[in-house]
């Protein structure tokens, strides 16, 4: 299935803000971030290198997979939605990761209003390309 991995790429001012929250992620071999399936923890930001995106259908079948792009917001509905990952996430060796927790992401919402929209927009992004890339398969 073709998908646009530009979906899940958030808007600067939302990487600018999330930043100083969050921790780097360990790249020095390839790392599994999230799998499908998996309570989410936080969220997961590309800033540079290659990470790439599965979905299984629940026979084992690879439904999805593409190469993110910087910028990508990585567990967004799973931490919004409280609701398990819906995608796996590997990050390949010297990829430039960070992580923000949920209990830290839920605060900082909490107390940066203007945040909500921004999320909003990589949310709706994500709905509107999973739609098309259903209607194209």
């Amino acid at each position: 299935m073709k998908f646009d991995s530009s979906a899940f790429v958030a808007e600067p001012e939302l990487i600018a803000v999330l930043r100083p929250r969050t921790k780097t992620v360990d790249c020095s071999q390839d790392r599994q971030l999230f799998h499908q399936g998996d309570e989410p923890i936080g969220l997961y930001i590309l800033h540079s290198g290659e990470l790439i995106v599965t979905m299984d259908s629940p026979h084992g079948d690879e439904v999805i997979s593409f190469t993110a792009k910087p910028g990508s917001l990585l567990g967004l509905p799973g931490v919004i939605g409280n609701a398990p990952y819906s995608l796996t996430a590997e990050a390949k060796k010297g990829a430039q990761i960070s992580f923000i927790s949920r209990e830290d992401f839920s605060a900082l919402m909490l107390s940066e209003s203007r945040l909500s929209m921004m999320i909003l927009r990589v949310l709706a992004n994500e709905v509107r390309t999973a739609r098309l890339a259903i209607t194209h398969h």
